[in-house]
């Protein structure tokens, strides 16, 4: 028995932040001295590596849970079933629900708790609970789902990812430029026939990584107790180069397709620069070189708004919201992400 996407759904903020809302920051490094740079330079740098343009930001009346129901809805509404059905809702997140203008983390009861209070559902025997496993929360939910499915303890699942990275950013470090909110969600039913779910892969890399992401002081008001999302990105880039891509090619060999078979790359929107080398080196891996159109990119106008990237841009996808892309009955495709923990996971699916 596999486990097969019936309904997908998302939910873009409607608060657009373009990069010249940073035009009057002011940036600091990690010792707290100003960078020399002008911030024109800094945001051209910033679209020229990661190639964002714009974000999304939550309203101020919204929080992670919020946004999570609201793509659940969705994804309920496509695949055009009760609610009451579902036997786990796994709500994918790192941060909980924190207040605009807070910056205090609410995770009790838990944000699937909320969801489902929030969907009537009255089935006491859907259980809800929430998923910690950095930006690859959301692939690790599917898998997750699609292992109770597997073994007969669910017939229905619904995964969700949504995160609101502007409420923990420190507003004095250029890192934070990249960050965005939004959420995703995917209803995943049993399924008899050989589409679906057809391998997967997980990993954490702790021993030298674990703090490639991590929470610290503001650049600029070090001396606070408040502490903010921060990255080594240069460390993370190297890391995700030499493992990722190999992490994606043992997850495809052990679906058993063939590298011709694959339609597409779904991969995690952290930085469009260092998805397509990983992507690159995935195919050098096969010693073929990167096709045209196969990763599709919504990182320019959305931002990395973690966990809800993926199931953000399938639901896109799916509902023919990204005209240059696709996916068809039959489409072999490979999820992959990279995130704080260090974490890694992919799944190999077929529509």
């Amino acid at each position: 028995m596999n486990s097969k996407i019936i309904g997908a759904g998302n939910y873009i903020p409607l608060h657009t932040v373009t990069n010249k809302f940073f035009d009057e920051s002011t940036f600091f490094d990690e010792n707290g001295v100003p960078l020399k740079q002008s911030n024109a330079i800094i945001t051209q740098k910033l679209k020229e590596i990661t190639g964002i343009e714009e974000r999304r930001y939550a309203e101020t009346d919204q929080v992670a849970s919020d946004l999570g129901f609201l793509a659940a809805q969705k994804a309920i509404e496509d695949a055009q079933i009760d609610p009451e059905t579902l036997d786990y809702i796994i709500f994918a997140h790192n941060y909980g629900d924190v207040v605009h203008e807070s910056v205090q983390s609410d995770m009790v009861p838990s944000l699937a708790s909320r969801v489902k209070h929030l969907l009537k559902i009255k089935n006491n025997f859907c259980v809800a609970y929430d998923l910690l496993f950095g930006c690859p929360g959301w692939i690790e939910g599917v898998i997750q789902a699609n292992a109770f499915i597997q073994a007969c303890i669910a017939k229905r699942c619904l995964v969700i990812g949504a995160e609101t990275l502007s409420r923990v950013i420190d507003p004095h470090d250029r890192d934070s430029m990249i960050y965005a909110d939004g959420a995703g969600a995917v209803i995943l039913d049993a399924n008899q026939d050989d589409s679906g779910l057809q391998s997967h892969l997980s990993a954490s890399f702790t021993l030298n990584e674990s703090d490639y992401l991590y929470f610290g002081k503001s650049y600029f008001h070090q001396d606070s107790n408040t502490k903010y999302l921060k990255m080594k990105g240069r460390k993370i880039y190297e890391f995700a180069l030499t493992n990722v891509s190999q992490a994606m090619k043992t997850c495809f060999d052990n679906s058993g397709y063939s590298i011709n078979e694959l339609s597409k790359i779904i991969i995690h929107q952290a930085n469009e620069k260092m998805d397509e080398a990983i992507v690159s080196r995935f195919y050098q891996l096969y010693d073929l070189p990167k096709p045209p159109n196969v990763m599709p990119m919504i990182i320019q106008k959305l931002g990395n708004n973690s966990v809800a990237t993926i199931p953000t841009l399938l639901a896109m996808i799916l509902h023919g919201e990204i005209p240059e892309h696709s996916i068809n009955k039959g489409d072999i495709t490979l999820f992959a992400s990279v995130g704080a923990g260090m974490n890694i996971n992919a799944f190999v699916y077929k529509f």
